[in-house]
């Protein structure tokens, strides 16, 4: 049973968070935007991507769409920049559970194997969409997030029947979303969809962001209509 009745954001406690320690999954396809990392402010990065695309005619693309993103917002001078920056500059425009598309959200996991479950889920919807897919491979990266000093909306406090947890329709959690990014919160902490008892996190902002670093690399095998193996390959000590 899906509990409707609507949050009002002043309503919904807040957690403070530091230091903590989260997880990522992305397609090892998306390599790291270099300039990202190789600047320490803002005039670094201006003047360095100027230069940098008079040679490199993809690098825009590589961006993505960097008006979506205030300079002041990027964490320059972390390790792994870029990866805290995609979310936000690479929009789905089909949005996402708690973003219509037009904002992006940085999604994190409290485990690898939450992020795991949240991504497997998602890739079976899309494969499964894929006329005559009998077996493909995809490589994952697994990426350590740390992120500090950052209050965040507690959607813990609302159970895991209410409309925002819903496993497929994902309204009621955007337009919380959205009333929540408009009025200044800095992201949610929610429990996670895919795997009962752990916790996610989705931040507005990559600012909060302290270090991204690679820590795996992970396959997933589709098969028959289904992904019926998912495989760490690569490991890396934090």
């Amino acid at each position: 049973m899906v509990v409707e009745h609507a949050v009002k954001p002043a309503d919904l406690p807040q957690v403070k968070l530091q230091q903590q320690r989260s997880y990522r999954l992305i397609n090892s396809k998306y390599p790291p935007v270099s300039v990202f990392d190789d600047v320490a402010d803002a005039d670094e990065f201006d003047a360095l991507f100027a230069l940098q695309a008079l040679t490199n005619p993809r690098l825009q693309a590589q961006a993505g769409n960097l008006a979506l993103l205030p300079r002041s917002s990027i964490p320059f001078g972390i390790t792994g920049c870029s990866y805290a920056v995609a979310p936000f500059t690479h929009v789905n425009p089909a949005g996402s559970r708690f973003s219509d598309g037009r904002f992006g959200v940085l999604y994190l996991a409290d485990t690898v194997q939450t992020a795991i479950s949240e991504v497997a889920y998602h890739q079976r919807r899309y494969w499964a969409k894929v006329p005559g897919l009998a077996y493909e491979r995809f490589v994952f990266k697994a990426l350590s997030c740390q992120f500090d000093d950052v209050s965040l909306a507690d959607l813990t406090s609302l159970p895991l029947q209410h409309a925002v947890y819903h496993p497929q329709d994902y309204s009621a959690a955007r337009t919380l979303g959205i009333s929540l990014r408009q009025q200044g919160c800095a992201g949610v902490q929610y429990g996670s969809v895919r795997n009962n008892g752990a916790l996610c996190w989705g931040l507005f902002s990559p600012k909060p962001v302290t270090q991204m670093l690679q820590s795996g690399h992970y396959e997933m095998i589709w098969q028959n209509g289904a992904i019926s193996a998912i495989n760490q390959i690569v490991s890396y000590s934090e």
